[in-house]
């Protein structure tokens, strides 16, 4: 879906960027140009960013425990 119609950015674009680590607005913005134009989007961006940082965690935090190849 997309939730930033100015520069097409999707949900999925926002939960990929959060998945490689973007955590903030401002780091999505940088990296995707969302609500960047009018502005209309900007809650829903914040939004679906904040739900996919929480979805994110986990997977990264079990990844901080993998033990290193050898």
């Amino acid at each position: 879906m997309y939730i930033c119609m100015c520069n097409a950015v999707t949900d999925h674009a926002i939960r990929r960027a959060a998945a490689e680590g973007v955590e903030s607005f401002a780091e999505l913005q940088a990296r995707t140009g969302c609500s960047d134009c009018c502005g209309a989007c900007e809650s829903e961006a914040r939004q679906c960013l904040r739900e996919a940082v929480q979805a994110a965690r986990p997977a990264l935090t079990f990844l901080t425990f993998l033990p290193s190849p050898a």
